[in-house]
């Protein structure tokens, strides 16, 4: 049950955005036990963010939450991919760029909790 929220200043075109979900896609594999078959996205461009007081460089932030947890290797490789992919579709330089994780213990679906 992951969940991938992306933020950013930049506007994203609908190829980007699905460029995008398919490398997504792709990349949660790297955390075990999870797949793009349960994954939910939402991409929110064109934001009034600031990075470091700078308004007008492209900055973003991804936040991934994820039922149950993982290991720091997996983190770091997902990390090391998500800010690839941002910095690769988006031109947004992996130093404006957030990766935030948050571990969730009880997930709701289908009227049930995991």
């Amino acid at each position: 049950m992951p969940f991938i929220n992306t933020k950013t200043n930049v506007t994203i075109t609908k190829e980007k955005e699905l460029s995008l979900k398919q490398q997504f896609g792709q990349a949660i594999s790297l955390i075990r036990g999870k797949s793009e078959a349960w994954l939910m996205l939402n991409f929110e461009d064109n934001c009034h963010m600031y990075f470091k007081g700078d308004g007008e460089a492209a900055c973003a932030i991804v936040e991934v939450k994820l039922y149950g947890s993982a290991s720091s290797a997996e983190y770091d490789a997902l990390t090391e991919r998500l800010s690839g992919i941002m910095s690769s579709e988006l031109d947004i330089p992996q130093a404006r760029i957030y990766i935030k994780y948050e571990e969730i213990s009880y997930w709701g679906f289908n009227g049930h909790n995991f």
